[in-house]
């Protein structure tokens, strides 16, 4: 199927898919976010999942990237148990379509991200520990040094992470 068979309606949900996408990553850079950009964050998170999962190039990859999305946000802005839902749902997608390299190792990163939130820090210490085995089976020197980089940066709240 070419551009020229989707309909207005299915190219809006690809695009807003993709730039709501863009927005979550630009409001995650930002230094200083105030409580409303922490509450755009989610709503461009939560936003660019629904959108992807309408749009007509769908692939389960979108979902569960989007749904990883989803958790970082919540877990970066302190909702531990949305956080965890969400990479619980990240992770099982994940063994269900036996993604491998670099989405295994952002679903791990998630799930110890969200136990992290939730003050659980033996499970966060051992997902992390997985996603550290994990980023040595990802292929491709930028994409395993773009997830190190990203499994370094906080927060990680109380847990003594990373390490």
């Amino acid at each position: 199927m070419n551009n020229s068979e989707y309909t207005d309606e299915q190219k809006f949900h690809h695009y807003m898919g993709t730039e709501l996408h863009n927005q979550t990553w630009n409001l995650l850079g930002k230094n200083k976010r105030t409580e409303k950009d922490n509450q755009r964050m989610i709503f461009f998170a939560q936003g660019s999942l629904y959108h992807w999962l309408r749009s007509p190039v769908f692939e389960k990859v979108n979902e569960q990237r989007g749904e990883w999305m989803v958790s970082h946000v919540y877990a970066v802005v302190g909702h531990g148990t949305k956080a965890l839902k969400s990479a619980e749902r990240c992770l099982a997608l994940t063994q269900e379509l036996r993604f491998k390299d670099f989405d295994l190792g952002y679903a791990l990163e998630g799930m110890a991200r969200a136990y992290a939130a939730n003050g659980n820090t033996k499970a966060a210490n051992a997902y992390f520990d997985e996603a550290i085995a994990a980023a040595e089976q990802i292929q491709g020197g930028e994409d395993r040094t773009l997830f190190l980089n990203d499994l370094a940066s906080g927060p990680w709240y109380d847990t003594g992470l990373p390490r």
